[in-house]
């Protein structure tokens, strides 16, 4: 498949995170950015950083998405921490991860629909692992295409889908879009 330019920078941030933190040297740092920014498919960049692993989850409190009446969301650019709580009320919630910063291995997140919607947009690639949400007389819809690329998060997802839904997606067109035009500026 082909690497997108967002896939690219992805992989350039990590490298730099990685150099900071004295995991490779500048020199090597050198090296794997002039191949990740010539890669033409996610195929390449996937050796560049899987010797570096993920980071390790820091310890702390989880964080807390209360949609309450209006809504909530966590979009754009935000730091993902290892435990997420997404409680809907009656405005819902929306996490976006598409932009989001992600060193994880694993995320869980713990969906309390309420009679409102939890949406989670997640990049391909990502894993949602839903079998431990348990649906009342809820609906629970996971639109991911389940390929699980390597290095990539899983999102273990618990909870209860109340009388509201829970939702699992890729971007949409509309939210591409966007995120392009926010790249290019």
């Amino acid at each position: 498949m082909r690497a997108s330019d967002a896939d690219r920078e992805a992989v350039v941030e990590q490298l730099r995170e990685a150099a900071a933190e004295g995991r490779i040297d500048l020199e090597e740092l050198d090296s794997r950015l002039g191949l990740a920014l010539a890669a033409k498919t996610r195929g390449e960049l996937v050796p560049l950083t899987d010797d570096l692993g993920p980071a390790e989850p820091e310890p702390g409190e989880p964080l807390t998405v209360k949609g309450g009446v209006q809504g909530a969301e966590r979009t754009g650019r935000w730091k993902v921490p290892p435990r997420i709580i997404a409680h809907g009320g009656l405005g819902g919630v929306r996490l976006d991860f598409s932009q989001a910063e992600c060193r994880l291995s694993e995320i869980e997140v713990d969906v309390i629909a309420g009679v409102a919607r939890v949406v989670l947009v997640v990049p391909v690639g990502w894993k949602a692992d839903t079998d431990a949400v348990d649906l009342s007389f809820g609906r629970l819809k996971n639109k991911t295409s389940g390929t699980h690329l390597p290095g990539r998060p899983i999102l273990r997802i618990t909870g209860s889908c109340g009388m509201g839904r829970v939702q699992i997606r890729h971007p949409n067109l509309r939210e591409r879009r966007r995120q392009r035009k926010e790249l290019s500026r």
